[in-house]
């Protein structure tokens, strides 16, 4: 959700010490929950992932040391904290982490797990699109398309996407009735060699 003072996206790019931090499997939870819906006290977060308050209570601490959540304290009461996403997209390249053994690791890690989160969330969608009504069925979708493009092209084109994602989520509100959150999903990577 965009910063609601400003109306402007926050974005950071991890730097080696973050992306080791977040590259674990509550964390990361903790982190989507945070941006997607606001902020939060342990004990919701808790409830909505199915853990327990302490280790909620551990992992936010964890995420807020490397300033990736911050507290609320406006909100927040002696036994309550609020907290909130000190950014809503993080950003990084693989190369960033390559001087990184653990750095570059972490990546990899939160890599595979991206796409087990895609693949998990595409499933749940093909198992409950019959309960949306047409036009969410014809608007939804996943489609591919092979390119011969060299890294370079491939790197603008991926800006290319980003902005226009951008220019979405920035835009006033939608005024449609029926306006949901959606996953969008972008993927670019070599083919591999085909059978000739």
């Amino acid at each position: 959700m965009p910063n609601e003072q400003s109306g402007q996206i926050r974005s950071v790019r991890l730097d080696h010490r973050q992306i080791r931090v977040l590259a674990h499997p509550l964390r990361m939870r903790l982190l989507g929950a945070l941006r997607a819906d606001g902020p939060a006290t342990a004990t919701s977060l808790a409830e909505a992932l199915g853990t327990n308050t302490g280790a909620t209570s551990y992992h936010l601490r964890q995420l807020a040391e490397v300033g990736l959540v911050a507290e609320e304290p406006d909100r927040g009461t002696a036994r309550q904290r609020w907290w909130r996403a000190a950014h809503d997209t993080s950003s990084w390249e693989p190369s960033d982490y390559d001087d990184d053994p653990d750095a570059r690791a972490a990546v990899e890690w939160m890599q595979v797990e991206h796409v087990r989160w895609v693949t998990e969330q595409a499933e749940r969608w093909l198992a409950e699109r019959a309960t949306y009504s047409p036009q969410w069925r014809d608007a939804a979708g996943m489609s591919d398309a092979f390119l011969v493009i060299g890294p370079q092209r491939l790197q603008e084109l991926n800006q290319e996407i980003s902005r226009l994602v951008l220019s979405y989520r920035e835009a006033s509100p939608p005024d449609e009735a029926d306006a949901k959150p959606i996953h969008f999903v972008h993927a670019a990577f070599p083919a591999q060699e085909r059978a000739r």
